[in-house]
């Protein structure tokens, strides 16, 4: 495989990069505030899911007190 130009690689780089749809401020906004809440939601279920089994397993065990 030959070997590039680093001239000829930088001005390939910069037609790809123009190409590339970039988000605007308010949609980097709404996407970060919704991955928080995403996570927020997550944590929520997983944290009572994890009470439920654990409850679950403490009375299958017999150690509920």
């Amino acid at each position: 495989m030959a070997k590039p130009n680093p001239f000829t690689f930088i001005q390939q780089v910069r037609a790809e990069v123009a190409k590339v749809t970039w988000p605007t401020r308010r949609e980097t906004t709404v996407t970060t505030a919704l991955v928080f809440v995403m996570v927020f939601i997550a944590a929520i279920f997983f944290f009572v899911a994890d009470q439920i089994l654990s409850f679950g397993v403490s009375l299958l065990l017999g150690l509920g007190g």
